[in-house]
């Protein structure tokens, strides 16, 4: 773990941080297409015996040697980029169907398609949230809005019916003590982890719940891990500390030179954010448990290392965004 947090995640991530803030991130938008169809293709690799990996009932992961990762991560960071070169694109007529809602249903349809197979229900809920608010910013309108939405719970109800994993999530979701050895017991063993750490929490590395009872205690569970630590006080920071990140975010967003930054700003806060607090909530029965680690915090390299590498973007939009602008004579 250590190994791959450190060597992997932290010092690939502070390098790739380091390249894309320097960089003209302008050429993102030159070759966006062939970046979506790259991050499609290597997604397509984990089916693909000897290459793909399988654990836990889910293939999500390559594997090269001794080395292995997840390329969701790739995905997510390839879909934005195409949809802000898009939007920037289209610019007015995203309010069109043609230009607007119909790209982004075939984006999210070819991103579902692979991830939902995998399966993969936690990053394609981020990737969703993330277009949609790129959808948002650059003016779409509300029937739009609202078709997507309708759109989405009937996805939703579909997949309740063909998944039943999805169905047992959703289940507990509405009754978090209907299953409490089975498919609520990591909510169930999360909640007691959260209560028992009070306001001010045990202490660091005095939790007892990520002792034989939390699933996953370093990856989709740390979140309770550390609210038992680090009580009240210490999950509420955290919380603080992704809302101030947003905040930044946006403002860079805000203040980005060119259509295509500012789309690219939001999609890229929106991911790391999102998939945040969609893990958080789930911990404490908020949202139905998923799949997805909470961004800089949670166990995996790969993670770790695209949430770096989108930091190192969003440093250089905001580095673009406070040039000047030089006005001809």
């Amino acid at each position: 773990i250590i190994f791959n947090q450190i060597l992997i995640g932290l010092f690939s991530g502070l390098v790739a941080l380091f390249f894309l803030s320097r960089f003209d991130y302008r050429l993102l938008k030159k070759y966006a297409f062939y970046i979506l169809l790259g991050a499609l293709l290597v997604n397509l690799l984990v089916f693909v015996d000897g290459i793909g990996f399988t654990h836990n009932g889910a293939t999500r992961w390559i594997v090269v040697g001794t080395f292995s990762f997840q390329p969701a991560e790739l995905l997510k960071i390839a879909f934005v980029v195409y949809f802000a070169a898009w939007l920037s694109w289209a610019r007015e007529r995203v309010r069109t169907p043609r230009f607007g809602l119909l790209p982004f249903l075939i984006l999210t349809g070819a991103s579902a398609a692979i991830l939902l197979k995998q399966p993969d229900t936690g990053t394609f809920m981020v990737i969703f949230a993330a277009g949609l608010a790129m959808f948002l910013v650059a003016g779409a309108r509300f029937r739009d809005i609202a078709s997507v939405g309708a759109l989405a719970a009937l996805g939703i109800a579909i997949l309740a019916f063909m998944k039943p994993y999805l169905k047992a999530r959703i289940m507990t979701f509405f009754n978090p003590a209907i299953d409490p050895l089975g498919a609520s017991y990591q909510l169930q063993q999360s909640l007691i982890a959260i209560g028992s750490g009070q306001l001010f929490g045990k202490g660091f590395g005095q939790s007892v719940q990520k002792f034989n009872f939390l699933p996953e205690p370093v990856g989709d569970s740390i979140f309770a891990v550390l609210s038992e630590e680090f009580g009240f006080i210490g999950g509420v920071t955290l919380i603080l500390l992704f809302v101030a990140f947003a905040l930044r975010g946006l403002r860079i967003a805000n203040v980005a030179g060119d259509g295509f930054g500012r789309y690219l700003a939001v999609g890229l806060v929106t991911l790391i954010v999102a998939q945040s607090f969609v893990n958080i909530a789930s911990m404490v029965g908020l949202l139905p448990l998923t799949g997805i680690p909470i961004a800089f915090v949670s166990h995996g390299g790969t993670a770790l290392l695209f949430a770096l590498a989108e930091v190192g973007i969003l440093l250089n939009i905001s580095r673009s965004g406070a040039l000047p602008v030089r006005r001809s004579a």
